[in-house]
């Protein structure tokens, strides 16, 4: 007869880390692809108006955004509520347009220069006063080719 003996205690063995790096690089990649990078801190309330027709940039690195709309909250004070201009991170006034599109020709290739566009960015509110005023100023510097951001309508 089979002798019973008396059962040996197995300890659990230990959990295997060999796929941690694996999960490790997947997530980093993954959160790497899905992040954008916020390209503006914006200064002025942006509140886009919507378009029936709205049509896509094809290169959006040949295209220089100009802000214009209300100061933030936070700005206000120093500013007022009136709509201001805003060129990348900075208010600016009318007179500054012509020095901030040659600094947008100059970090461009010559090759791309005339196909550069002039995007602004209004809010709704604001009145078209400012906005002629911006547009006869890029026409000074020959930068004739402009584009309206808009969104497109809401529909269920």
């Amino acid at each position: 007869m089979a002798v019973i003996g008396k059962k040996k205690e197995r300890s659990t063995p230990a959990i295997s880390t060999a796929s941690l790096p694996d999960i490790i690089f997947i997530l980093l990649f993954f959160f790497m692809v899905s992040t954008t990078i916020k390209e503006v801190d914006y200064k002025v309330i942006i509140r886009l108006p919507e378009a029936t027709q709205v049509k896509k940039l094809e290169n959006k690195s040949l295209v220089s955004y100009i802000y214009i709309g209300p100061p933030q909250k936070a700005l206000q004070e120093r500013y007022g509520t009136k709509p201001v201009i805003q060129l990348n991170d900075q208010i600016a006034s009318l007179s500054q347009i012509p020095q901030y599109v040659e600094l947008e020709r100059a970090q461009r290739p010559q090759a791309d220069v005339p196909k550069m566009t002039f995007s602004l960015k209004v809010d709704k509110e604001t009145d078209m006063g400012i906005v002629t005023d911006v547009k006869q100023e890029l026409r000074k510097v020959q930068a004739l080719k402009i584009n309206y951001s808009a969104r497109k309508p809401y529909t269920k």
